[in-house]
């Protein structure tokens, strides 16, 4: 009778787990709105993740992109507004300095 009980309590346990991790899993993700920031140099947006890749734009120093995804150690993704158009590409992480933790 014990063993029943057990397994039964044991039953109950992986049900409630595998329910968590079900809600874990259509949790909807952190607010990924792009977050505004402003070059400290001047940068250029490249189409592809090289700095071989072509330039799409060149920003000056204080000018503001949207940082739309962090890709790697290397860039990040922007979106910027350029004489009337949206230019999407990559630029280098060092064209926004260091950030402090938040």
């Amino acid at each position: 009778m014990k063993s029943t009980g057990l397994l039964v309590l044991l039953a109950m346990g992986l049900l409630a787990a595998c329910s968590s991790a079900r809600d874990e899993l259509t949790k909807t993700p952190a607010n990924r709105a792009p977050v505004p920031h402003n070059t400290i140099v001047d940068c250029p947006v490249y189409d592809g993740m090289k700095k071989t890749s072509a330039v799409l734009s060149q920003t000056t120093a204080s000018n503001e992109v949207q940082v739309t995804d962090t890709i790697n150690a290397y860039f990040v993704r922007v979106r910027l507004d350029k004489d009337g158009k949206t230019v999407v590409g990559y630029m280098d992480r060092r064209c926004f300095g260091e950030r402090g933790n938040k």
